[in-house]
């Protein structure tokens, strides 16, 4: 295997080599040596097989040195890997199949290709995500859809401040030690029960409220039990303490909706507000967060959540799923207008095409296996117990926070996106080479599917190559006849988990990730979900994880939030799906968490010495020092130089847009003007062009976001209150 990666002994500046190695830096690029000088222009797709191998075609020119130039078109296969966080693919194992030069005599042809190949980059090529899915708009690439549960969640409306009460099942109390308190721990808010008053004390955007009963009844606490004063320190409890005694404020308290399941809200500032949609018969509601249409021919109400879209007749429902029957002009919303961020979701849109694509496409690292299997950790509450996993004749752990799947005597751990194996439930585990077909089939109904997601190849003695897709984080592609779209969670509810083992005095209160009741906006600058309108509580759908210690005597709440915004203690930064913390930037970096001497990604191959070629020395990759948007490979340059207008035809010839909008077409040796091929050709050549443009506008707003911050958090850096 080759590919390019940094030595960073040559003195170049990490900042600056970070600046560039980890972003497509144009093209045409331009390599030359002794012998001549190779431009070569950005390859243009003609099939991404599982997003993992490459076949396209790229034109390019060719000058021998003291020669005339030549115009070619090399038909190219590569692997890919691609680095979600910096949106950038790289080219691997880069081999030219076909190499062409029109019009070129036949005795010259052979000393050109050999220099081509001399020339031509072998692997570590860079190119943005944003320019293959605009190349990949006019290709029919397969699509890896999920039969999800559509069904509408219960829904409330409120046209007045109000907050959504989620306790999952029955409430499980915890004692809060030396007091009459009891801490509900399944629940997204903070939930106390005061055993003397036989009342529930609710704190809610800084006001506490209380009620005998969750269902309702709630109304301002004008004071607090004396109890509250002795709520310890820690357990995420300081937030709590900060609002005792109670605020004097007591006026527009939120109304309560309590449901026993994840569920959504609609809430309007009043009366409904109406603005239209240019360019269509749509209006839509500003005096809301959510997202909500009106038809105004059928006067129907559309409103989505978890990138699901539901219809009714009135806000107060009731409503039917209806994405795959949307009205035509939702097609037509603005791309660059106020609603612009529903158009992912929108199926048969450019913007649905770029999430599904995006979705797609892999993140692979190279796993050291004996540093991994070093920090694997399984804890089950008391002893393993499995269940059937239903339409298989697989098993799951329940009682464990990790996803291990029995497949008859063996055992198979997916954790941090690796897989490992082993022949008892409690280890001691290995890296697996390979994964048995049949946990492939686990169905969305299962809380474990995510891991259908994760995949391993190409393992050696020391290595496993290790991917996921977004799936993995509870980003499923829904196939319709109208098109294909992305959605947040499965639609299934996982009952959580809850175990009362010997010598514990509390039960141990385990949920599973939710669909609804999250808040989930997709943010198509990253392709992550972020989540979090504040009416959800600071702990989501109550997908809270609690644990007794026994040692102290207290429970406590830790960071598995459903809902991973800005919420309290490492809540902002865990994804519900994968048990994952820390720097996960838009939801798509599962091997952080293993550090870079465990799992290497594609941008710290192109950053660091880890791998090397045939001959086990590390391949060259640095910046120039002064140049913008140079990279050299080896002591040949790689230059972004000049127009990226030339273009190679569906006939197979090259073919350059002229800047009056007209084609040229390359043969004996010269540009033929204003020729553009038959009809097909022309069209073909438009949507190249087209693309390509898109391309390098998607690829430079990326960018622009990256470089401001807008990719440091979790979910993808596009937050909603």
């Amino acid at each position: 295997m080759f590919l390019v990666v940094v030595v960073l002994a040559m003195g170049i500046p990490l900042r600056q080599f970070a600046q560039t190695a980890g972003e497509d830096i144009g093209w045409p690029r331009q390599t030359k040596n002794s012998k001549g000088t190779l431009v070569y222009y950005q390859p243009q797709i003609k099939s991404w097989e599982k997003y993992t191998v490459l076949t396209a075609d790229m034109a390019f020119s060719l000058t021998p040195a003291g020669g005339k130039e030549t115009h070619g078109v090399a038909t190219i296969a590569c692997n890919t890997i691609v680095d979600q966080e910096s949106h950038t693919v790289y080219l691997r194992n880069i081999d030219a199949t076909s190499i062409r030069f029109p019009g070129l005599p036949e005795d010259q042809m052979q000393p050109m290709e050999d220099l081509f190949r001399q020339l031509a980059p072998t692997g570590g090529e860079p190119i943005s995500l944003e320019r293959l899915m605009a190349d990949a708009e006019h290709k029919d690439l397969p699509n890896h859809t999920t039969e999800l549960n559509n069904d509408p969640p219960k829904i409330f409306y409120s046209n007045t401040p109000a907050v959504v009460l989620t306790v999952t099942g029955d409430p499980v109390k915890a004692p809060v030690e030396k007091t009459h308190l009891e801490f509900v721990v399944n629940t997204n808010w903070d939930l106390f029960y005061e055993t003397k008053e036989k009342q529930y004390y609710l704190l809610v955007n800084n006001f506490w409220l209380k009620s005998p009963q969750l269902e309702s009844g709630w109304k301002v606490a004008a004071t607090l039990p004396k109890e509250f004063s002795k709520l310890p320190a820690g357990q995420n409890f300081d937030e709590v303490k900060k609002m005792i005694p109670a605020p004097a404020n007591r006026s527009n308290p939120p109304q309560i909706f309590f449901y026993d399941k994840p569920a959504e809200l609609i809430i309007l500032k009043g009366a409904p507000v109406y603005a239209t949609v240019p360019g269509t018969g749509l209006l839509y509601i500003t005096n809301t967060d959510n997202d909500i249409f009106l038809e105004n021919t059928n006067k129907e109400f559309y409103v989505l959540f978890s990138g699901r879209w539901f219809s009714g007749s009135s806000l107060e429902g009731p409503w039917t799923y209806a994405s795959d029957k949307l009205p035509p002009d939702f097609k037509k919303i603005p791309p660059k207008g106020d609603k612009a961020r529903v158009l992912a979701s929108v199926p048969g849109t450019v913007e649905a095409s770029d999430a599904v694509l995006l979705a797609q496409v892999p993140t692979t690292a190279i796993v050291n296996k004996a540093q991994a299997v070093s920090q694997v950790k399984v804890q089950y509450d008391g002893d393993p117990q499995f269940k059937p996993i239903e339409g298989t004749s697989l098993e799951y752990a329940s009682n464990t926070q990790q996803k291990i799947v029995k497949v008859g005597d063996m055992y198979y751990l997916c954790f941090q996106a690796v897989w490992f194996m082993s022949a008892k439930p409690n280890g001691p585990w290995q890296v697996a080479d390979t994964v048995p077909d049949e946990i492939y089939k686990i169905p969305p109904s299962s809380p474990l599917y995510n891991v259908t997601y994760v995949t391993q190849t190409n393992a050696t003695e020391t290595t496993i190559e290790s991917s996921t897709t977004a799936g993995y984080f509870g980003m499923f592609v829904v196939g319709m006849a109208v098109g294909a779209c992305i959605a947040y969670g499965t639609g299934w509810f996982y009952p959580p988990y809850m175990w009362w083992g010997p010598g514990f005095m509390y039960p141990v209160y385990r949920p599973w990730p939710c669909t609804y009741g999250v808040g989930a906006v997709y943010n198509p600058w990253t392709g992550g979900w972020a989540a979090g309108r504040s009416v959800y509580g600071p702990y989501g759908a109550a997908g809270t994880s609690a644990w007794y210690n026994p040692a102290t005597g207290r429970y406590g709440r830790s960071a598995s939030v459903q809902g991973w915004y800005g919420g309290r203690t490492a809540a902002s930064s865990y994804n519900p799906w994968t048990g994952s913390y820390a720097a996960t930037r838009q939801g798509h970096n599962p091997y952080a968490q293993w550090g870079s001497s465990v799992a290497t990604r594609g941008n710290q191959w192109a950053q660091t010495g880890h791998i090397t070629n045939a001959n086990g020395t590390t391949a060259g990759y640095r910046t120039s020092t002064g140049q913008s948007g140079v990279v050299h490979h080896g002591n040949n340059g790689t230059i972004a130089k000049g127009s990226n207008g030339t273009y190679v035809g569906h006939d197979g010839n090259i073919y350059r847009k002229n800047d009056n909008g007209s084609w040229s077409h390359y043969n004996n040796g010269s540009w033929q003007q204003n020729v553009g091929g038959d009809g097909s050709t022309r069209k073909s050549l438009d949507n190249s062009f087209n693309s390509r443009q898109r391309g390098n506008f998607q690829t430079r707003n990326f960018q622009n976001f990256r470089r401001g911050g807008g990719g440091g958090r979790m979910g993808g850096g596009f937050h909603r209150r």
